[in-house]
């Protein structure tokens, strides 16, 4: 007797489906990995670094389907007022961040640019996912149930969990071939899922700030560069002895989504330390801010950055770093340090500056 697809697709489903403890830890995991690959991504810049992102978007689809097997198992509780307990309100909660961190990403990938307040959807989508992992966390300590050995069956498990990864990376080719047929913003994404900004100079490309950094317009006859630290000679410049002498076409790579290539001008590190005679055991380069924002790199990476002062044939404006800001290629865009007035040379690497990234400008 023949079955009906209604049929054979309840069955493909049923072999598929892992036992209910494997697909509660099955989704934190799963959220837990997206966060972790995600958060990776913020400091990819450079291509070869596209196994992170496609984690990340293989992953997320995958989750859609193990959130899909735990609504079929647990409708019932939240359609039913009569079994509603305290934690059912959470369990709505981390539904709602998990429909939004999944929800929101899909919609990015498409080419969807909507903004909420001063955040790009993909700024809301950073923000639903890191929700979701503390409450993941406090969801599972109220039902905290380990998987138990009856649970795994290798051959079936294995196969199972396969089919659903591989399923997330068909669906992922789909969306892409989806969006290059359709010729959606989507399709003009970087492999970072960064949308383009065209056009020269600074009204060209969005104003961001990372964090809390904000500072009033610096005075341009006060402020001074100055390069220290392993150095034979430390230096310091006014604004008027930096005259742009080197320029570079550069893509600038902002972790809130978007991408824009520039023609930046300023001053060359490598010339800085040179004149400044680094010493032959300094290892990094740090950039700081006046807002107390900073970060490294290594020196030679350093030596070919530069410290610009114009974009596009223009000075800098103060939203995008006026009098000079960090241009590292290949690096994203929170690591170009703006508004610097100093530039450190060290012996050793400055782990706290993911500390600074998140206190500074803060009064």
């Amino acid at each position: 007797m023949k079955r009906s697809p209604v049929t054979l697709g309840r069955s493909a489903v049923d072999a598929l489906r892992p036992p209910p403890r494997l697909v509660d830890w099955s989704i934190f995991t799963i959220v837990v990995l997206e966060v972790v690959s995600g958060l990776a991504s913020f400091t990819v810049g450079r291509p070869e670094g596209w196994p992170f992102f496609w984690l990340h978007r293989i992953l997320g689809l995958t989750l859609v389907v193990f959130l899909g097997f735990k609504l079929a198992r647990v409708r019932h509780r939240l359609t039913d007022r009569r079994l509603w307990r305290r934690s059912t309100v959470l369990s709505v909660l981390t539904l709602v961040a998990a429909t939004g961190a999944v929800g929101t990403g899909v919609v990015w990938v498409f080419g969807a640019d909507a903004r909420i307040a001063y955040w790009t959807l993909l700024s809301v989508h950073v923000g639903f996912g890191l929700t979701l992992v503390p409450l993941m966390a406090w969801h599972l300590a109220t039902r905290f149930r380990l998987p138990q050995r009856g649970d795994f069956d290798r051959r079936r498990t294995t196969l199972a969990y396969g089919a659903l990864l591989l399923g997330g990376a068909a669906a992922y080719r789909v969306q892409e071939t989806t969006n290059r047929l359709l010729e959606t913003r989507g399709a003009d994404r970087r492999f970072t899922g960064s949308q383009p900004r065209r056009g020269d100079g600074n009204a060209s490309f969005p104003v961001t700030s990372w964090v809390a950094d904000d500072p009033d317009p610096i005075d341009l006859a006060e402020w001074t560069l100055s390069v220290q630290g392993e150095v034979e000679t430390p230096l310091e410049y006014g604004v008027d002895e930096l005259a742009p002498d080197s320029s570079e076409e550069v893509l600038l790579d902002c972790t809130s989504g978007w991408y824009t290539v520039q023609h930046w001008g300023g001053v060359r590190v490598g010339d800085l330390l040179e004149t400044a005679a680094a010493r032959a055991d300094a290892r990094y380069v740090r950039f700081v801010s006046v807002t107390g924002y900073r970060w490294s790199l290594p020196i030679e990476e350093a030596r070919a950055a530069l410290l610009a002062t114009h974009v596009g044939d223009e000075p800098l404006s103060h939203g995008h770093g006026a009098p000079m800001r960090l241009v590292a290629p290949g690096r994203r865009g929170f690591q170009w340090v703006k508004w610097i007035e100093r530039v450190e040379v060290r012996r050793r690497a400055d782990p706290a500056q993911w500390l600074a990234t998140l206190v500074s400008g803060f009064e």
